[in-house]
Parts: structure tokens; C-alpha cells; sequence
């Protein structure tokens, strides 16, 4: 069920902040809110998958703990990533 290869590079591309870097914090938490949303449109079909929902907590709770990272050490790019993302703050 995880993401394809090919989407997660993309996703490294897209959020990667130098040539090599392929697990920033802003890489970890873009590659994070893709799998949540995969495996909550899992869930909407499949209620009683238990756990899938705990495995969806435990990536909640995985990115908000990045998010809180990042927000501490760069308000600016949070700012930034939450918007490119489509997500709610911490």
C-alpha cells in the first residue's frame, strides 16, 4: 500500500532544498502527508481497517512533531510548506 517509486521521487523533487537532500524535515513531512492521504481514502472504503487507523495516527502524529521542527526553526518556510501542502498548522 506504500507510495509508488516514482511518485515519491517526484515528491523529493518538489521539496528537496539542495541537490542531495532526500530527508529534510520538509522532504519527511511532504513524503508523510502524501501516505495520509492514500490511507485515509483507504479507510473511507474499508471503516474497520484498525490498523490502518492506528498507522494513520502514528504518521499524524510523526508530522506534526516535523511540522513543530520546522516551525521552530524557520517560521517562514513552515509558512511555506503548510500552504504548498494544503494543510492545517500545528
Amino acid at each position: 500500500m506504500g507510495l509508488s517509486v516514482e511518485k515519491k521521487s517526484e515528491i523529493i523533487k518538489e521539496f528537496q532544498q539542495g541537490e542531495n537532500d532526500t530527508g529534510s524535515a520538509a522532504v519527511q513531512v511532504a513524503i508523510l502527508t502524501e501516505r495520509i492521504r492514500e490511507l485515509t481514502e483507504h479507510l473511507g472504503v474499508h471503516k474497520k481497517d484498525f490498523s490502518a487507523q492506528r498507522g494513520l495516527r502514528k504518521m499524524v502524529g510523526q508530522r506534526r512533531r516535523l511540522l513543530k521542527y520546522i516551525k521552530r526553526r524557520d517560521l517562514t518556510a513552515y509558512r511555506e510548506l503548510i500552504e504548498k501542502l494544503g494543510i492545517r498548522g500545528v
